[in-house]
C-alpha cells in the first residue's frame, strides 16, 4: 500500500498540483498588460529576429494554451489568446516558443534528441495503458507477465522522453526571459509576471517525468514480484 501511495497517488497529485499552479498563474498574469502593448505574435517574431530566423511561420491555433513549436514545418503555433494578447503570460509564453525555433536553429542537441524520440514515444503512449491493463488483469498468467514487459518497455520510452523534455524547455524558458528584457519588449520589473507564468509551466513537465517514473517503478516491481513467487 505505501509502494503505491508514493509511486502512484504521490505523482498524480504532484501532477494536480502543477496544472492548477499553471492555470492560476497563467489566468492571473494573462489579466495584466504589459507597457509597451506588443501582441505576443509580434515579440514571438522579435525574438526570432533578433536571432536570425526568418523562415518560421507564426500561426493562431484555437484552445488554451495549445502553444507549440513545430520543427518539422517550421511553424510556430500560438493560442489566441497568446497570438493577439499584449499581457505579460501572452509575452512570456509566445517568447518561450520562440525560444524552441532558436534551439531548432542553433541545433540544440537535446532538442535534436527530443525530436528523435517523439514518434516513439508517440506510439508508446498510445498503446502503453491498454497493454499495462491487461497485463496486470493476467498477472497470474506468462501472457500476463510478457504484457506487463512490453508496457514496462512504453513507460520506459516515455520517461526517456520526458526526461528530455526537461532541458529543452527549461533551455527555452531561459532563452525567452533573456530576449524579452534585452529587445525592450518588457522592462526588468515586469518580469516576476512572466517568471511565475513560466516556472509553473516548468513545473507540469516535471510532474510529468515524475508521474512516468513512478508508473514505470511500480510496474518493474509488480514483474520482480512475478519472477520471486
Amino acid at each position: 500500500m505505501l509502494i503505491w501511495i508514493v509511486l502512484i497517488i504521490i505523482p498524480m497529485l504532484f501532477g494536480l498540483y502543477a496544472q492548477m499552479k499553471i492555470r492560476s498563474a497563467y489566468g492571473k498574469n494573462v489579466q495584466i498588460e504589459s507597457r509597451g502593448r506588443i501582441r505576443g505574435a509580434e515579440a514571438a517574431l522579435a525574438v526570432m529576429q533578433s536571432a536570425g530566423i526568418t523562415d518560421v511561420e507564426i500561426v493562431e491555433v484555437p484552445g488554451e494554451l495549445s502553444d507549440h513549436y513545430d520543427p518539422t514545418h517550421k511553424r510556430l503555433a500560438l493560442s489566441s489568446d497568446n497570438y493577439h494578447g499584449t499581457s505579460l503570460a501572452a509575452l512570456g509564453v509566445a517568447a518561450h516558443e520562440a525560444g524552441h525555433a532558436i534551439q531548432h536553429k542553433v541545433g540544440y542537441a537535446m532538442m535534436g534528441i527530443r525530436q528523435t524520440l517523439a514518434p516513439a514515444t508517440q506510439i508508446a503512449a498510445s498503446v502503453s495503458n491498454l497493454v499495462l491493463i491487461a497485463g496486470i488483469l493476467l498477472i497470474s498468467t506468462s501472457l500476463g507477465g510478457t504484457l506487463l514487459t512490453f508496457g514496462a518497455i512504453a513507460l520506459g520510452m516515455i520517461c526517456v522522453f520526458q526526461f528530455v523534455t526537461l532541458p529543452v524547455e527549461f533551455d527555452a524558458t531561459r532563452r525567452a526571459k533573456a530576449q524579452l528584457v534585452q529587445l525592450g519588449i518588457l522592462d526588468q520589473d515586469e518580469m516576476p509576471g512572466v517568471n511565475e507564468t513560466l516556472d509553473a509551466a516548468a513545473l507540469t513537465y516535471v510532474a510529468a517525468f515524475v508521474a512516468a517514473l513512478g508508473s514505470l517503478l511500480h510496474i518493474l516491481m509488480m514483474l520482480s514480484g512475478r519472477r520471486d513467487d
